[in-house]
């Protein structure tokens, strides 16, 4: 039930280091890879590794908020691979203007970088799910996993723009899952995965010190996690593999945390 070889993925964000880790981990499954980027060579690293183990993977640039440019790309890995079994939305992030520093205030936003969070973490997904999910849809079979946030089930103070992207994208999710399933079939599956708290080049300066000690930010999230610890990006393979085989199979519009038991505890 849970074996996923030879199906073909497509990953969006995939130079980021969630989903280098998943790519690696699905590859090791015998899962064929799509991997998209806009800059082909910040791939060639992963792409190698991968086939000097055996696996199969591409890599293609593409602009995920580019109608036209998805559809190329589309249109490229059907030539390439015949088929689209997995996407994984995982492209997504922040930025400073949409983010409230702890000497400012709601009003000090910028209402354009929190346009552009949006852009990012919503229609980022949105419109790979639309041109990679007709091809599922004319399939009438096929995975969609989007990547969101504890943001979304927690007020996460400072970062307005990105909790409330990721929360619209939570809702489509589940929207997602009821339309496809409702028009195209039971084969279709939409869910997602929401992260806790991990450690990387995105947020490492505001989690840690550089002598590596825990920052007060990085602190109070470790008194909130029951676990006591930030999570490793190989954690989240397991439950994306899962939700990817047919052992999920009567799974649909959930969203899955992995979050060393955060998004539980209430903090007494």
């Amino acid at each position: 039930m849970f074996n996923i070889a030879k199906r073909v993925a497509v990953i969006t964000g995939a130079s980021g280091a969630l989903a280098r880790s998943i790519a690696t981990s699905l590859a090791e499954g015998g899962v064929k890879l799509a991997l998209l980027t806009r800059d082909n060579e910040a791939l060639w690293s992963l792409v190698k590794e991968i086939r000097t183990k055996g696996g199969v993977a591409q890599s293609y640039e593409a602009d995920i908020l580019s109608e036209a440019s998805l559809k190329l790309v589309k249109q490229e890995i059907v030539k390439d691979f015949g088929r689209i079994d997995i996407l994984l939305n995982i492209a997504g992030g922040n930025l400073p203007g949409a983010t409230i520093a702890p000497d400012k205030t709601i009003f000090d936003m910028s209402m354009d970088d929190f346009k552009k969070v949006t852009d990012l973490n919503l229609n980022g997904t949105v419109l790979p799910s639309l041109i990679f999910g007709k091809v599922m849809a004319e399939q009438q079979e096929g995975v969609i996993i989007n990547y969101s946030s504890m943001a979304v089930d927690r007020v996460i103070t400072r970062v307005a723009g990105y909790s409330a992207s990721k929360a619209a994208m939570e809702n489509f999710t589940r929207w997602l899952a009821v339309e496809m399933a409702t028009k195209f079939g039971d084969k279709i599956r939409v869910n997602a995965i929401a992260p806790g708290f991990f450690i990387g080049n995105q947020n490492k300066a505001l989690l840690t010190n550089p002598d590596g000690s825990y920052t007060e930010r990085g602190n109070a999230i470790i008194q909130n996690t029951p676990m006591g610890r930030f999570g490793e990006a190989e954690e989240l393979n397991g439950a994306v593999h899962f939700l990817c085989s047919d052992a999920a199979r009567f799974i649909t519009g959930v969203v899955l945390p992995i979050d060393g038991g955060f998004s539980t505890f209430s903090g007494v």
